[in-house]
This record gives structure tokens, sequence and C-alpha cells, in this order.
């Protein structure tokens, strides 16, 4: 499976596409930072990332696109413009039929470090050896950005057999439901 993860931001927004291989097996095809000036009108420079974000999908064809998730930051103008990048990219993942997943950051920390409170730095330090890169990705973008696909990489499996074992455990729900209104139909008639 090939995942493009995408730290979304106005600044910068780090793009990271990784393979997905047997096990827990991960390799880095791409990474790269958009960067935008602030001092330009913001439809200018969400235009400039949804460039460079549709090229990127034409370019290494992933199967699915990991965003980043806006949780909470305490700087309300650059929340704003991380989800407004983030609904930009979701929208051309939507429009080239590619479904999007999203990852809180506290989750991608966890998944590459084993913490949910790790730092920047942690985060770097653990995706340059995972991914076995010569140097470390930098800006920190670009290292979240290829954190999110190997997070997207490695959680997906889990996310499968929960949601398929919760439609399994429905349709066993639904079944058993059925049979105790037929037994209690069927006492009520013997009376």
């Amino acid at each position: 499976m090939r995942v493009l993860g995408v730290d979304p931001g106005l600044t910068r927004c780090g793009l990271g596409v990784v393979d997905g291989g047997a096990g827990r097996a991960v390799s880095c095809v791409a990474v790269h930072v958009v960067q935008t000036p602030p001092d330009v009108a913001l439809g200018a420079r969400l235009i400039a990332v949804a460039s460079v974000v549709e090229d990127w999908i034409a370019e290494h064809r992933p199967d699915v696109v990991a965003v980043e998730r806006v949780f909470s930051q305490h700087n309300v103008r650059t929340a704003m413009g991380t989800a407004q990048v983030g609904g930009v990219v979701a929208l051309i993942a939507a429009q080239r039929g590619l479904s999007v997943a999203f990852h809180t950051p506290s989750e991608v920390k966890a998944a590459v470090t084993g913490s949910g409170r790790a730092g920047k730095e942690q985060v770097t330090t653990m995706i340059t050896r995972l991914l076995a890169l010569p140097t470390k990705p930098r800006p920190a973008d670009a290292a979240d950005a290829l954190a999110l696909a190997v997070c997207h990489l490695w959680r997906a499996p889990m996310t499968q057999r929960l949601a398929q074992a919760q439609v399994h455990s429905a349709q066993l729900a639904r079944a058993h439901r059925a049979r105790l209104a037929a037994a209690a139909r069927q006492a009520k008639g013997a009376r």
C-alpha cells in the first residue's frame, strides 16, 4: 500500500509518500514541504498548496491519503489555516477517488515513537531510523508528513479488523434478537 501523508499548514505543508510492505516494513518514496509566504492572500496560498498536492497524487499514485487532524491549538489563526489546508487536501483526494484518513498528532507520535507525548525531534529521529533515511528530514513538517503515512500504514490493518469485528458483532446481535423474538412469539402462541 502506498500512502501520501500530509502535515497541513499554510506556511509549511509537509508531504511524504511511504510504501508499506509485509509486516511493518516501510520505505520512503518522496518527501517535500510546500511553502507559501504569509503576505500572500489566503486563496492564492490554498491554490498553491492544492496545485502541488494534485501533482503529487498524479506522480506518486497513492492508495490513500493520511492527513493530520486538527486537534487543538492555542493559536486560532494557525488552527484555521491548518484546517483549511486539510480540507483542500481531503477534497482533492476525494475528487480522485482516494480515501482520506485523519490521524491526531498523539496517534501519530504513539505509532512511530511509542509515546503520544513525544516531541518533534523524537518523531524526526524515529522516522529517520524507521525509513533508513541518510539524513533527518527537515523542516519538521517533512518528518511529520512521513510519520503520518507510517502511522496510517501501521494502524489501517487494525482499524479494518476492528470495523469487520463490529459488523460481525452487529450481525450476531441481530440474529440473537430475532431468535429471542421468535421464541417469545412461540411461547405466547403456546398459551
